[in-house]
């Protein structure tokens, strides 16, 4: 079938015809007089849709206005406490190894270390000294140093301007 209609479209290219109708195809001294000739078009006119539409063989067309869902912004997650103290970040040593739920630790991930708090949970950390914050979810345990509250991923860490430092004084707002 498909080679038939290669071959018939072949055919109609070959022979120079341009499959119009005999009154529009033109070739030679009929193009000249073709294109000066003018060409009348009917056009039907469009009635009005009338509300009293009496029986007719064509059925009556009413345009539809689109009703769109009405989109409630998105609500800021609420906080469900709010605390202080010193974070740290670690990474190039733990990466490619299982943190305490299981994951690969992956560089640049926005994950942190926290002791108490569940798996899964997420924190809006903000440094205190330059304002920078970001939000990370809790997928491992720590930190075991000191009196410091969270243990952030390198990628947090980054976001957060305190890989140069090291340490920095945050405060941690748990979202629900």
């Amino acid at each position: 079938m498909r080679r038939l209609c290669l071959l018939g479209g072949s055919a109609l290219l070959l022979s120079g015809s341009t499959g119009l109708p005999p009154a529009l195809a033109t070739t030679g001294r009929d193009a000249a007089a073709a294109s000066s000739s003018i060409v009348e078009v009917a056009v039907r006119s469009a009635e009005p849709l009338s509300d009293t539409a009496e029986s007719s063989d064509e059925p009556q067309i009413k345009p539809i206005a689109p009703t769109l869902p009405i989109a409630t912004p998105p609500q800021a997650p609420r906080v469900r406490s709010v605390s202080q103290g010193q974070a740290s970040w670690y990474g190039p040593g733990f990466f490619g190894n299982r943190t305490a739920n299981g994951e690969v630790f992956r560089p640049g991930t926005l994950t942190a270390a926290h002791r108490t708090l569940p798996f899964g949970t997420k924190v809006r950390v903000t440094n205190l000294r330059n304002g920078l914050s970001t939000v990370v979810r809790i997928n491992d345990r720590g930190p075991f140093h000191g009196n410091r509250v969270i243990d952030l991923a390198h990628g947090a860490a980054h976001h957060l301007g305190l890989v140069s430092s090291g340490v920095a004084n945050v405060k941690l707002e748990v979202l629900q």
